[in-house]
C-alpha cells in the first residue's frame, strides 16, 4: 500500500526563495487554467481537459509576462494541472463543488514533485532546480529499500517547512486478540481505561490559553495589510502549532492496544 511519511526540514536561504517562487508559480498556473476552463464553458460550452491546459502552459511560458514560469521546475506546474483536472472530474461526478481560485493569503502553500522532479539517494533528497539536498530532520526511517514515488513540499501558517514522501509500504497484520478495553474520556484525566489505568490530561490548551488570547488581541489591534499585522498573525499561528501533536503517552497506548471499545 502507499503510505506518506512527513518530516520537517530546514531550507537554506536560496532554497526558501526557490520554493516560495515555486509556490507562487503553482498558484498562478492553477488560476490561469481554471480561468481558461471556466471561460471556455461559459462562452462556448466547451470542456477543456488536462492535455489542453498543458499545451496552454507551454504557450504561457513563451510570453514575456509569464516567462518567469521557466525559472521553476515544470513538474509541480504539470501536477497542479492534474489536480485541477481531478477537481473538475469530482465536480462533474457530483462529489464536490466547483473548483475555486487559489488565494495568496488563504490557500495552502505547497508543490508536488513526481519522480522526474527529484532525486532520492543514500538518504538525501534533492529537488529539481536545486544544487543542494534538503536538510531533513529524519524523525523516523523510511521502509527498507523504499523509493518515494512523489514528494510534496509545503509551508504552514507558522512558517514551518515540511516534506511528505509517498512510498510503498507493507503494514504487518496485528495479532488477533480477544481482549477488549473500555475507554472513558474525562476532564481530570484525559482517558480512563477499564483496566484501571489512567492517562493524565496534559492540558496544553489551558497552558497556552493566555498566550493565545494576548496574541489574538495584538493581532486585532494591527492595521490590515501592515507588516506588524503579518508579524502578529505569525505569532498566533505559532501558538496554534504548539498544540498540534497528540500526547506521546496516548499515541503509544493506542498503538499497543489490540481491540478497543469506546464507552464514552
Amino acid at each position: 500500500m502507499k503510505r506518506a511519511f512527513r518530516y520537517r526540514f530546514y531550507p537554506t536561504a536560496a532554497q526558501a526563495v526557490q520554493l516560495s517562487r515555486t509556490f507562487g508559480c503553482v498558484r498562478k498556473v492553477y488560476n490561469l487554467a481554471l480561468s481558461a476552463r471556466t471561460e471556455a464553458w461559459m462562452l462556448r460550452q466547451e470542456r477543456v481537459n488536462y492535455n489542453a491546459t498543458s499545451a496552454m502552459l507551454t504557450a504561457w511560458k513563451r510570453t514575456d509576462g509569464l516567462a518567469y514560469l521557466n525559472d521553476v521546475s515544470s513538474v509541480p506546474l504539470q501536477q497542479t494541472l492534474r489536480h485541477l483536472q481531478a477537481a473538475f472530474t469530482n465536480f462533474f461526478a457530483g462529489r464536490a463543488g466547483y473548483p475555486r481560485f487559489k488565494s495568496k493569503k488563504r490557500s495552502r502553500r505547497s508543490a508536488e514533485y513526481t519522480a522526474s522532479g527529484f532525486r532520492y539517494r543514500d538518504g538525501t533528497l534533492t529537488l529539481a532546480k536545486m544544487a543542494e539536498p534538503l536538510q531533513i530532520a529524519w524523525s523516523r526511517p523510511l521502509p527498507d529499500g523504499a523509493q518515494p514515488s512523489t514528494v510534496t513540499v509545503s509551508q504552514d501558517a507558522a512558517g514551518r517547512w515540511f516534506v511528505s514522501l509517498l512510498c510503498d509500504d507493507v503494514i504487518p497484520a496485528a495479532a488477533v486478540t480477544a481482549a477488549a478495553v473500555g475507554i472513558d474520556a474525562g476532564l481530570d484525566h484525559l482517558l480512563t481505561l477499564s483496566t484501571g489505568e489512567k492517562i493524565a490530561n496534559p492540558r496544553h490548551e489551558r497552558r497556552d490559553r493566555k498566550r493565545l488570547a494576548r496574541a489574538q488581541r495584538d493581532l486585532a489591534r494591527q492595521e490590515k495589510g501592515s507588516a506588524n499585522r503579518g508579524k502578529a498573525r505569525l505569532r498566533v499561528a505559532r501558538i496554534h502549532g504548539l498544540a498540534e501533536k497528540m500526547p506521546l503517552a496516548v499515541r503509544s497506548w493506542v498503538c499497543r492496544c489490540g481491540s478497543v471499545h469506546d464507552v464514552m
